[in-house]
């Protein structure tokens, strides 16, 4: 059995579209999925770039991407009110829902949701409030544990070198986004490419210019 980590933030509609999909693409496979939360605007903040909703003409195309690919791949998606927004109430939720920090698939599935289905305001203090009494988490989630667990999870992933979410590792192997499933389908069938060379040589090419 493989076991895979999954590195998401609720804020991203790309993470709400892979989780939504991710039992499909790795149907017939043995795997196990550990989800851990990470603050993306960190990510985004070591890396000094700005997340594609902070960029107006990307903005827009990103919202018309998800809602297509919402609509291609038969997930239910309404872009919250607002967007983006601040995600750290909902992040701490999950990270309080487990003594470790794994927030399970109920968990994680009733956080995108919150966020992805029904367009209303996805950090609104009194959904998150309904929200926090459906789940009943096992810690406070705005105590000092639950928030040095989601600091340690995002300086985790920074660094394994993770600049997105949803990001997958496995075997040491990192897979980004949505479109990287079907990637991480064949890693996890045992596809010969990933034997020949190309993945390591793809990290040897030389940077011509710098910026």
């Amino acid at each position: 059995m493989k076991q895979i980590t999954c590195y998401l933030d609720f804020i991203s509609p790309y993470a709400y579209l892979a989780f939504e999909k991710l039992p499909e693409a790795l149907m017939g496979h043995s795997y196990s999925v550990t989800y851990k939360p990470v603050l993306f605007a960190a990510l985004l903040k070591h890396h000094g770039q700005l997340g594609p909703a902070e960029i107006p003409s990307k903005r827009d195309w990103t919202y018309r991407q998800v809602l297509w690919l919402a609509r291609t791949h038969g997930v239910e998606l309404q872009l919250p009110a607002s967007h983006p927004f601040n995600p750290l109430g909902l992040l701490r939720l999950a990270v309080a829902s487990d003594p470790q920090g794994w927030p399970n698939r109920y968990v994680c599935e009733t956080l995108f949701r919150h966020v992805w289905r029904g367009g209303a305001e996805a950090a609104d203090a009194h959904r998150l409030q309904t929200l926090t009494q459906q789940l009943m988490p096992q810690r406070d989630p705005n105590s000092d544990a639950v928030k040095a667990q989601l600091k340690a999870h995002t300086d985790e992933a920074l660094a394994l070198g993770i600049f997105g979410v949803p990001t997958f590792a496995v075997d040491g192997k990192l897979f980004w986004g949505l479109d990287a499933l079907s990637m991480l389908r064949a890693y996890l069938a045992g596809d010969s490419w990933f034997d020949g060379g190309s993945w390591e040589a793809a990290a040897s090419v030389a940077q011509g210019i710098r910026r």
